[in-house]
């Protein structure tokens, strides 16, 4: 059996997710569900979602709409609180440098767009439903890898433009010092944030239910760390309508 948070995983965090993850498993426990003492954050994203003996993790809404919405259970979706977002969703920003004299989304039309992966929401493909919306998607891209390995390449003049989720970037700004030679441009349209899963075969409500008293136990410094404030209940339909 095996359990992993891999979405907002770093290092600065990593105590605070151990915090957390005992809380999940202690409820867990109470209900009779076994799961893996330790998060297994250094495992491969797709090989730990796809397990049959997934206990819990957070996936991003690309890979659960295309990929595993049949084959795993959704919990549930954390609340980050985003700004101007309804509960349970967020958003991404377009940022660029700070020095760039371009201010519209459209100036930046044949620019060199970092992106963190093809199957993320936030980094691919909310930028290109919201450049479509311009008439365009970038041309020039280059894959980084991972949203904080985006936003470097911005600060270091190795890309032009990148799509941050605002949970992300939010870290970013707290953790990293480049984060002040970024500026943001653009913001894209709220969607669904990254749900929580485990294996197919499980009870939903009987996961909801220990990951929601799990939250509510977070040490309130732990929870400002994570930026969780709830557990919310959106429906598998509305992640596969997601444009």
């Amino acid at each position: 059996m095996i359990a992993n948070l891999p979405m907002y995983h770093r290092a600065e965090l990593a105590e605070a997710h151990d915090i957390y993850w005992e809380l999940i498993r202690k409820h867990l426990t109470k209900v009779g569900i076994e799961s893996p003492e330790k998060l297994s954050q250094s495992s491969g994203e797709m090989d730990v979602w796809i397990r049959p003996d997934l206990v819990f993790s957070q996936t991003c809404s690309m890979p659960y709409r295309t990929v595993l919405h049949d084959k795993v259970t959704l919990i549930g979706t954390p609340d980050f609180s985003v700004y101007d977002c309804p509960p349970g969703y967020y958003r991404s920003a377009f940022v660029v440098h700070k020095s760039d004299t371009r201010e519209k989304l459209i100036d930046f039309k044949n620019a060199k767009f970092a992106f963190n992966m093809e199957i993320s929401q936030s980094g691919f493909v909310a930028a290109r439903s919201e450049t479509l919306k311009y008439g365009f998607f970038f041309k020039n891209r280059i894959c980084a890898s991972s949203h904080l390995n985006a936003a470097h390449m911005i600060a270091n003049y190795q890309a032009e433009i990148a799509s941050i989720d605002a949970v992300s970037l939010a870290l970013m700004e707290r953790y990293d010092s480049f984060f002040d030679d970024l500026k943001i441009i653009h913001l894209t349209t709220p969607t669904p944030s990254l749900p929580y899963i485990t294996a197919g075969h499980e009870d939903a409500d009987i996961y909801f239910n220990a990951v929601a008293a799990a939250i509510d136990d977070l040490p309130a410094a732990v929870a400002k760390e994570l930026m969780i404030k709830t557990l919310i209940r959106i429906p598998k339909e509305t992640y596969l309508t997601i444009d």
